[in-house]
Order: C-alpha cells, then structure tokens, then sequence
C-alpha cells in the first residue's frame, strides 16, 4: 500500500482551507485518512501553516510521499530538510503591519507649525530669480554696448 501525504480540502467555495494528511494514495481528495499532521490556511493574510514536525517525520521516514503542494508546506517549515539532513530555511518572515495613514499625517502636519493653507515655497523666490535674470541680461548688454 503505498501512502501518500496529501491535502484534505475543507470550507466554503471561496474559502478554502485544508488539513495536511496521511491516506492510501486510492483514497480520493476528501476521502478517509490515516491521520491528519497540519493545517493550512491559505487565505487568512499571513497564511496560517501548522505541520506537527514530529509526526510528519515519522511518515515521512516511513516511506510516505509528500505530493507537490505538501512539499512546498514542508519546505518552508523545514520539515523536508530536516528529513532529508540538509541546513534549516530561514525563519518565515511575519509582514509588518501597515501603518495608519492617517495617524502619520497628523503627526507629521502638527509639528509645532500651524497649516497656513499657503504654498511651500514662497513665491518671492521664483519673483527673485526673474529679478536676477533680468539684471543679468541688463548688465550684459551694458557691457556690449561699451
């Protein structure tokens, strides 16, 4: 009998979540299993990924093969190098909650200055410039004309 590790499909349609487990590889999909060694949720943000490392050992020294989406799982557990005697994968990475958009506006707009409603740059300095490019252009033709 040859055993495989597979993924039992649970939920609602657009909702799936699965179970990682040990069946005979005739069993169908959803069938009977020999013992359930996980979880996966694909959905929830992050992905929610249990595996009981003891166990999944223990099949998996057995003889039991892991089908490919089951690979993948144990991969980024470390449960398959561990198995196969090869160096531990990195930690998985939680991500970082986002911040409150709103929160950094108000911190970053009440810094002591009160909101003017006036542009950031003044405008003298654009008058300015104009200024020194028409004494430029003055004194340039000052000097051709001497």
């Amino acid at each position: 009998m040859a055993v495989k590790i597979k993924l039992k499909r649970l939920g609602k349609i657009r909702s799936p979540h699965y179970r990682i487990v040990v069946a005979d590889s005739r069993t169908r999909r959803d069938g009977r299993a020999i013992e359930e060694i996980g979880l996966y949720h694909p959905v929830q943000n992050p992905s929610r990924i249990e595996v009981n490392a003891e166990r999944a050992q223990y099949w998996l020294s057995v003889g039991a093969q892991p089908t490919e989406p089951v690979l993948a799982i144990l991969k980024l557990t470390g449960d398959w190098q561990a198995h196969k005697g090869l160096p531990a994968p990195a930690p998985l990475l939680q991500p970082e909650p986002k911040a409150d958009k709103r929160a950094l506006f108000e911190a970053l707009t009440s810094d002591g200055d009160e909101a003017k409603g006036e542009a950031i740059t003044p405008k003298a300095k654009k008058a300015d410039k104009k200024a020194d490019e028409a004494a430029d252009a003055a004194a340039s033709t000052e000097l051709t004309e001497a």
